[in-house]
């Protein structure tokens, strides 16, 4: 009888705490489910639905858009202020060497915004590189220089006088320029006088920044 007794006076303190600490669990469950939002609860049959209807939206096909309708996207591109023959009167430049093709945008003395399409058989893809042509990033430099020369050359009144580089800084690449694609490039004067110019330029393909030139000065040629 005393080993009884004794076994029933040390269990019952267990049994307290142990009932102390589901009362305090069931609390905390409790409390916790309290900030479980609707959104966090298992999906229901409406919400998996719209999750395959929209995956097999992404499977879609494209609708067939046909010429006419892609055509009219590069409308606004098809009517330059300056086109390749007025570019060719502006700059001494000639091919290969010439990288800009037209000049949708301009601001006299100030800013111009210029295209430069990048095509397979120009000839530095022969070696740069043959398995993964790529537009030479010092060629991307030059076609921005060559937008800031007309613009200079143009206000100066000077058409096919000779400029060289002086100089460029924070140059940045952000992406690859290859075969295919437009390089639409925007550049603007900072300071032109006494025959030196410097400006700032940036190139875009696709919309994303390609490149960025902090900084580049360049000198007409006495």
């Amino acid at each position: 009888y005393q080993c009884q007794q004794h076994t029933v006076e040390n269990t019952q303190p267990y049994i307290t705490i142990s009932n102390m600490k589901l009362a305090i669990l069931t609390t905390l469950i409790t409390a916790a489910s309290a900030f479980v939002t609707p959104g966090a609860r298992a999906p229901t049959k409406t919400f998996l639905r719209a999750e395959e209807e929209a995956a097999a939206a992404d499977d879609e096909v494209p609708e067939f858009r046909g010429a006419m309708e892609i055509a009219a996207l590069t409308a606004s591109i098809n009517n330059p202020v300056f086109d390749s023959e007025e570019i060719s009167r502006t700059l001494p430049h000639r091919y290969p060497f010439l990288l800009v093709d037209k000049v949708i945008e301009y601001e006299a003395g100030k800013r111009a915004v210029g295209l430069k399409a990048i095509t397979a058989n120009e000839p530095q893809f022969t070696g740069h590189f043959p398995d993964r042509p790529i537009m030479p990033g010092v060629l991307q430099v030059e076609a921005l220089a060559q937008l800031a020369g007309i613009v200079c050359l143009k206000s100066a009144d000077d058409p096919g006088a000779v400029f060289f580089f002086a100089g460029a800084d924070r140059i940045k690449w952000k992406r690859p320029v290859v075969p295919g694609e437009i390089l639409v490039m925007e550049v603007e004067i900072l300071r032109f006088r006494r025959g030196l110019a410097k400006a700032t330029g940036k190139g875009y393909v696709n919309g994303e920044l390609a490149i960025e030139v902090g900084s580049m000065t360049f000198a007409l040629a006495k």
